[in-house]
C-alpha cells in the first residue's frame, strides 16, 4: 500500500468519524430545541430571556404578596379595634321594682377595651351610667352585674 492510499483511508475514516460526531451531535441539538419549545411554548425567545422574564414575573408576584400580607396586618389591626364583643345582664336593682327592668351592656373589642353602659329603672325613675375600658381596666370602679357584662362579653 503506497502511501497516498493510506493518507486517503485515513481521510476517510477521520470523515466518517466526523461525520458520526456531527450528526449525533445534531440529534441532541434537536432533542434539546424540542425540550426548549415545550419550555418556551412555542416562542422565539431562547431559554435564558425566558429565564429573565420569569424572574422578573416571580419578583412581581412577591411584591403582590408583599402588599397584600401588609394590607392583611392593617385588616387585623382593625378589626381587632372593632366592637365585636358585647353581652346584657338583666336584673332588678330595686326589690321592690320587678321584671328585670335593669340591664347592663358591655360592647368591648378583642383587647377589653370598650364601654360599659348601665340602665338602672326606678319606679319613678330611670339612670344611665357611662364606664370605659381601657385593655380591661374601668376607669371607675364595675358594679357586679357591669363585671359580668364584661365577662360574658369576652367569653364569646
Amino acid at each position: 500500500m503506497t502511501l497516498e492510499l493510506g493518507v486517503a483511508i485515513a481521510a476517510v475514516a477521520v470523515s466518517a468519524v466526523a461525520l458520526l460526531v456531527t450528526v449525533v451531535a445534531w440529534k441532541r441539538v434537536r432533542v434539546l430545541r424540542r425540550g426548549q419549545q415545550a419550555i418556551l411554548g412555542g416562542s422565539t425567545t431562547d431559554v435564558v430571556d425566558f429565564a429573565v422574564s420569569l424572574q422578573g414575573r416571580i419578583d412581581d408576584l412577591h411584591r403582590a404578596v408583599d402588599e397584600v400580607a401588609a394590607g392583611l396586618t392593617r385588616v387585623d389591626r382593625r378589626v381587632d379595634g372593632a366592637v365585636t364583643n358585647t353581652s346584657v345582664v338583666r336584673y332588678d336593682a330595686y326589690e321592690d321594682a320587678g321584671g328585670q327592668q335593669s340591664a347592663s351592656f358591655a360592647f368591648l373589642d378583642s383587647n377589653r377595651t370598650g364601654t360599659v353602659v348601665t340602665a338602672i329603672q326606678g319606679r319613678d325613675y330611670a339612670r344611665v351610667y357611662v364606664k370605659e375600658l381601657e385593655h380591661g381596666q374601668p376607669n371607675l370602679a364595675l358594679s357586679p352585674e357591669e363585671a359580668e357584662a364584661v365577662e360574658r362579653a369576652m367569653a364569646r
